[in-house]
This record gives structure tokens, C-alpha cells and sequence, in this order.
């Protein structure tokens, strides 16, 4: 006689790999969407990151005028 309980778990075992096996598969599919966004953007990301610099060295320079008429207006 078989066991019912063993026939039960085995459908369940069975539905949990078939379900890991899709979000697995899904997981996949979304980092490779992921890795062409990053590729699309790598541009935006240059530009931001020189529109940063140039604003820290407007700043740095616009600090070290200040500084230097405070020293020669004092």
C-alpha cells in the first residue's frame, strides 16, 4: 500500500521546483533588463558626474575669491 502522505508531498515538492524554476528564471530576465539600462545610461551618468565636478570647482574657486578679498580688503 502506498503511502498517501509520500504521493502528497511529492506533488507539493514537484510544484515548488517548477515555481523556484520560474523565478529563477524571471530573476535572470530582470537582471539582464537591468544590465541594458545601466548600459543605456552610462552616458547620463558621465555628464552627471562632470556637471558634479564642475560645480565643486565653481564652488572651490568662488570660496577661494572670497577668501582672497577678505584678506586684501581687510
Amino acid at each position: 500500500m502506498e503511502n498517501p502522505h509520500a504521493e502528497r508531498q511529492a506533488i507539493l515538492l514537484e510544484r515548488i521546483v517548477k515555481n523556484a524554476d520560474k523565478c529563477t528564471e524571471l530573476i535572470l530576465e530582470l537582471n539582464h533588463c537591468v544590465e541594458e539600462v545601466l548600459r543605456a545610461n552610462a552616458h547620463v551618468k558621465t555628464a552627471a558626474d562632470l556637471a558634479t565636478k564642475y560645480r565643486k570647482n565653481v564652488q572651490y574657486n568662488l570660496e577661494a575669491i572670497r577668501d582672497s578679498e577678505e584678506r586684501s580688503g581687510a
